[in-house]
């Protein structure tokens, strides 16, 4: 193919594939508004390409192109399908939001006035070889923008690869440093290791440093397999010798074609200038708000008179890039956000914590500075500051307010973290400042309360934040942000495009430690931050964050951003590398302005209903202390654990007394429990009263004081990151451990209340962990029972004890129960025996049949033993991980406790999991459905979702919230067994259940 590229020419070739994959999970999902399509993908390429094609002679490739183009996989069926049918046949098909962006993506290229290449039967790569031998060929140079390992065989003296993520250009020395070989033996290489990815068979047992030993020894790969008998090694030997063909094959499936039939010429990927209307109307049809402005500014373009294109596309329409090649990249926010450091790259043999430990090591050794944050004192400074963070795509952020309850906290400040990485000066690679709003002069309310000296207008410095918050073309990175969502919320302010570090640690460290910022923090930077106590006090001396003193709350509010975002630095890159990134940005990231819009809602209670419930209460209580005082023939304080342990064990000498590392016995509830279960009378009137007492202290008495003063209603707040399970936890107050099978409880549940003219509706999964054990475990009889619509406990009962279902005894059908939700749990006969009220042979013996009908079970539990002892941890059906570092413990009691979690884990996960996705997935079905605003989801209690409803919907939203919650599996699970939803409409929480 004629040529008449120059010698000082210069191409650029885009691995496309491989952008799309960055952008992919550059940032949050995004949609767009005009009809919720998403570009989350879209905005990540668009921001990465107009970046590199502006910035080019800035990077480490140190020039500007003259050719360029932006090349992409067709689909999967290409000639390597032919020589290897399974070659990436275990490639799992692109997310369900990544596949109509594939055809945006490629009118993205065009609005760039790029040249978009694709050929059917081949892919990116080889047309990458293609048009890099062509350039060469011609006396020109090309720098293959990317940084899959399956390219550098490419890499040449007038051949490179920019790796844009580290801003790192890959040449020879580079490649060898990497893989042990020049690039002219990385098919050799390749052809020895294989792929797991693209299932390229390779060699059992070899590695790149293995392979790149023999290749040094032999010189190359024929000499290799032509005296592979003479390999001292006999594994290695062996290994070889039986997979030679493979190996042959191997080569086959890595080397890069050279000459494929392209029909574009190398002076049809000449660079013209860029069409600034034809992009920027692209853009704004895109609602790229930021990246809109900073090109027509560019290219001298009036945005305001551009018309948005007509850019439309169905979802699923475009069957293009089926199996997304993901390389071997890096993947994190952007291009702007990647630290410029030597670190090991993701692919090979480096490892996700190799990374991060080197992530943790560079930032632990760029000291944190507290002198060094600045105050942001006017409206100009905070400007600059907000369009540093929209020319990175990137910042750290945080509040600082007068309270820990999100709905009554009062706005005081806020910080900013920045990444820089061209920053001459370390100390500058992360800068950091607080911008006070509403501090106070004084030291509190005798002492002064005016506002202090040199804050911005609190509106001012509230509306610039407001365009920075809800720019989806930066991503703003926070730990623990659903507090701050929801104070910003109450503000106007909605967050868009976010990542939180306190899930991003939940998603890949669950079950190793906790997730609060302080922790991690000196777990990964080796820096133990500021304790808050230190610049507002403690106890009765603490102060309101509103009279810190400036400075001093300047050094550790900006603190808190600045770890936040070099933590974030840290965490991001895993996720891609050890394969949560759907769990975080499926189940997590989005879950989060739910809740937050949950906890804004609240739910209405009534004074009245507890106020009498809360006397009632105290009779019964008084009535059981009476009871108790007769039973123990004297008066005693009840509440006391040394009193009660004296009187049970010292004075009435009751079995099973066990005395504490105190010298006191032992009263906690197991141990009354116990007694109570063998019959006696004192510590059974015992359990009754603590049960009485504790509703009326915990609810009756307390709930009325979490009543908000302004919309009077309950505002719980939920933990996304508390529990190693992925099941949501509340608190003050816990609305999530009323008793739902006591008379008393359910008392407790009539105060919650609908407002005039709507209903509660309470939306349950009908033994949702039994169903997915029935998957999970694939037990035959449990799956077409449910399939069936068959009572599953009378069936079990059935089958364990013969008895038919018709007028099974309820006695028959309890014990089956108790069985079946304990061995979930991992019951033992002695827990099943007290459970029971019978012999622990007895309880055996049940379990040890339980086992034998449904022997499935047993071989499920036995694998997710061995599961979490290989790997340390479980997943669950979702790809959720939980760790349980101490299951291969010494100590019988830890690895029991371990072994016991580990196999519930999954079950519970799974069944917490699938409520995730209902809950993300229900607004937006109800706001299409028309009834967003007659529908509010107001509370999530283990398996059951409460909703608001005006009447009139009441019909209408109870069957769209059944049906999506019974496809929330879908269709990312396609569940063996069906979930069912039982929905009931009341006046009262009570009634609705």
């Amino acid at each position: 193919m004629p040529s008449a590229m120059k010698k000082d020419d210069h191409i650029f070739l885009i691995d496309g594939s491989g952008f799309i994959f960055r952008a992919f999970h550059a940032l949050p999902p995004l949609t767009r508004k005009s009809d919720g399509l998403p570009v989350g993908a879209v905005s990540g390429f668009c921001n990465m390409l107009w970046k590199l094609l502006t910035q080019a002679r800035d990077t480490s490739v140190g020039v500007t192109p003259t050719h360029l183009a932006v090349i992409f996989d067709f689909s999967s069926k290409t000639f390597r399908k032919e020589i290897y049918p399974e070659y990436k046949a275990h490639r799992p098909p692109p997310p369900e939001d990544l596949v109509p962006q594939f055809a945006l993506i490629r009118e993205a290229t065009r609005a760039f006035n790029l040249p978009c290449i694709e050929m059917e039967g081949y892919e990116a790569d080889d047309i990458i070889a293609t048009y890099a031998d062509l350039a060469v060929k011609a006396g020109a140079e090309a720098t293959i923008i990317s940084s899959d390992k399956d390219l550098m065989q490419l890499v040449g003296p007038k051949v490179h690869m920019y790796d844009g993520m580290k801003d790192r250009q890959i040449g020879v020395a580079e490649v060898i440093e990497k893989w042990g070989v020049p690039p002219e033996k990385m098919i050799d290489l390749q052809s020895l290791t294989g792929d797991s990815v693209d299932n390229v068979p390779g060699v059992p047992g070899i590695g790149p440093k293995t392979a790149a030993t023999l290749l040094e020894e032999f010189g190359d790969l024929d000499t290799l397999l032509e005296k592979a008998e003479t390999i001292k090694q006999k594994k290695r030997r062996e290994n070889i010798v039986a997979n030679k063909d493979l190996v042959k094959v191997s080569r086959e499936l890595v080397t890069l074609k050279r000459d494929c039939p392209v029909e574009l010429d190398l002076d049809s990927l000449a660079l013209d200038d860029q069409d600034g209307p034809k992009l920027v109307a692209f853009l704004k049809a895109m609602s790229f708000n930021s990246l809109t402005r900073r090109v027509a500014e560019a290219t001298g373009t009036e945005a305001s008179e551009i018309e948005p294109a007509d850019v439309s596309v169905e979802w699923g329409a475009d069957a293009h890039g089926p199996d997304l090649d993901t390389g071997d990249a890096d993947t994190e926010a952007s291009s702007a956000s990647a630290p410029k450091a030597n670190e090991p790259s993701l692919s090979g043999e480096a490892t996700a914590a190799a990374l991060a430990q080197a992530r943790a090591e560079r930032f632990s050794s760029l000291p944190i500075d507290n002198k060094a944050y600045v105050t942001i004192r006017d409206l100009d400074t905070l400007a600059a500051w907000v369009d540093a963070a929209r020319d990175k795509g990137l910042c750290a952020f945080d509040t600082e307010t007068t309270s820990l309850d999100a709905m009554q906290a009062e706005l005081v400040g806020f910080s900013l973290a920045l990444y820089d990485e061209d920053a001459e000066d370390d100390k500058q690679v992360i800068r950091a400042a607080y911008i006070p709003l509403a501090h106070k002069s004084g030291q509190g309310d005798l002492l002064g309360g005016g506002l202090a000296e040199g804050q911005i207008p609190f509106d001012d410095a509230l509306a610039t934040l407001k365009e920075l918050l809800e720019d989806e073309a930066v991503l703003k990175v926070a730990q623990n942000l659903k507090y701050d969502y929801l104070v910003m919320l109450r503000y106007g302010i909605a967050v868009k495009a976010f990542d939180d570090t306190m899930l991003l640690s939940y998603v890949l460290d669950s079950g190793m430690g906790g997730h609060g910022m302080d922790a991690l923090s000196e777990k990964w930077l080796g820096h133990k931050p500021i304790p808050y106590k230190e610049v507002a006090g403690s106890g009765k001396s603490m102060i309101t964050f509103d009279y810190v003193d400036i400075d001093r709350a300047t050094a550790y509010a900006a603190e808190d951003a600045d770890v936040t975002l070099r933590l974030w630095l840290v965490l991001k890159p895993r996720l891609i590398a050890e394969r949560v990134a759907t769990v975080y940005e499926r189940l997590e990231r989005p879950l989060l302005p739910v809740l937050a819009r949950m906890e804004e809602r609240g739910i209405s209670v009534d004074r009245q209903i507890l106020s009498r419930l809360s006397g009632e209460l105290a009779q019964r209580a008084a009535a059981y202390e009476d009871e108790i005082y007769e039973l123990a023939d004297e008066k005693f304080n009840i509440g006391s654990p040394k009193q009660l342990g004296e009187i049970l064990f010292g004075k009435m000498g009751l079995p099973g007394g066990k005395k504490t590392k105190s010298g006191q016995w032992s009263t906690s509830v197991q141990v009354l429990d116990d007694l109570a279960a063998e019959g006696h009378p004192l510590p059974s009137k015992i359990v009754e009263w603590r049960q009485v007492s504790k509703l009326k202290s915990t609810y009756t008495d307390a709930l009325p004081g979490y009543i908000h003063p302004e919309d009077k209603r309950v505002h719980t707040s939920y933990s996304l990151a508390a529990t190693t399970t992925g099941r949501l936890s509340s608190s003050e107050p816990n609305l999530q451990n009323i008793p739902v099978r006591t008379a008393d409880g359910r008392k407790i549940r009539t105060a919650f209340v609908a407002n005039k003219g709507h209903k509660l509706l309470s939306a349950d999964y009908s033994q949702i962990e039994l169903r997915v054990l029935a998957h999970v475990a694939d037990i035959a009889q449990l799956k077409q029972a449910f399939a069936d619509g068959i009572d599953i406990h009378a069936m079990t009962a059935s089958e364990m004890f013969g008895v038919p279902v018709e007028g099974m005894p309820g006695e028959v059908r309890r014990r089956a129960k108790a069985i079946n939700f304990g061995i979930i749990y991992g019951i033992s006969a002695f827990g099943l025996a007290n459970q029971l009220g019978i012999e622990r042979s007895e309880a055996s013996e049940y379990i040890k049949r339980y086992f034998e009908r449904f022997p499935g079970i047993k071989d499920y539990m036995e694998a997710t033993k061995a599961q979490a002892r290989d790997h340390g941890f479980v997943e669950t059906i979702f790809g959720r991980r939980i760790h349980y570092p101490e299951i291969r413990s010494s100590n019988h009691q830890v690895r029991s406790f371990n072994e016991r979690a580990a196999i519930n884990a999954p079950i519970q996960g799974s069944a917490a999991d699938v409520i995730r996705r209902a809950m993300i997935r229900v607004e937006p079905a109800l706001v299409e459905a028309g009834l967003g605003d007659q529908v509010k989801m107001l509370l999530q209690v283990h398996d059951e979702l409460i909703f608001e409803i005006e009447d009139a919907a009441v019909d209408q939203a109870r069957d769209l919230i059944v049906s999506v919650m019974e496809n929330a599996s879908m269709p990312a699970v396609s569940m063996a067994v069906p979930l069912q939803v039982d929905a009931r409409a009341a006046l009262n929480w009570d009634e609705a259940h």
